[in-house]
């Protein structure tokens, strides 16, 4: 996952924070989740709402855990 080691962390956690967080009341990202896990997730805009809101969180995730392992693995060297 080259492409993922190529983003910049300062950018992606700000993105991550204000799209994941969008539009503060409620936060969209809390709302659909919620929807999802009640089984309430059935308009495609909403189900957009979810990608959209929640693709930049997963990618700092996955960016994190990357740079975690990465440290791992040359801290045990």
């Amino acid at each position: 996952m080259a492409w993922l080691d190529n983003i910049p962390l300062g950018p992606l956690a700000i993105i991550a924070v204000l799209l994941g967080l969008a539009p503060f009341d409620p936060p969209h990202l809390f709302e659909k989740l919620g929807m999802l896990f009640s089984g309430t997730l059935t308009r495609p805009i909403d189900i957009f709402d979810l990608f959209m809101h929640g693709t930049p969180v997963v990618l700092l995730v996955l960016k994190l855990m990357r740079l975690k392992r990465g440290s791992d693995i040359q801290g045990s060297k």
